[in-house]
């Protein structure tokens, strides 16, 4: 299991955009089988950032998830509300 940990930061004024986007696009993660959880946060000192932390099967099936027509679906959501580019990063469990 791979935790992938990608950072937004809001373009000015476009926040609960990015915000309603986000949550929306959520769905689209949750119908590939390799993603096993998604939660989107807000960050309370930064209201303009928002972190997406999704738990997929394996790093090679993250990557295939990008290549699919489900990427292209979940940006669909975002662009245009957030400025690149988005930190992203994949963490594994240690302990």
């Amino acid at each position: 299991m791979v935790t992938e940990i990608a950072r937004f930061t809001a373009q000015p004024g476009k926040e609960d955009a990015l915000r309603d986007g986000l949550a929306q696009a959520m769905a689209v993660f949750r119908r590939d089988p390799s993603c096993h959880g998604i939660t989107l946060r807000r960050c309370v000192e930064e209201p303009n950032v928002y972190l997406y932390q999704i738990e997929w099967e394996s790093l090679e099936l993250h990557h295939a998830f990008r290549a699919s027509p489900l990427f292209a679906e979940y940006r669909s959501h975002i662009t245009g509300y957030f400025q690149e580019p988005v930190d992203l990063r994949h963490y594994e469990t240690l302990a």
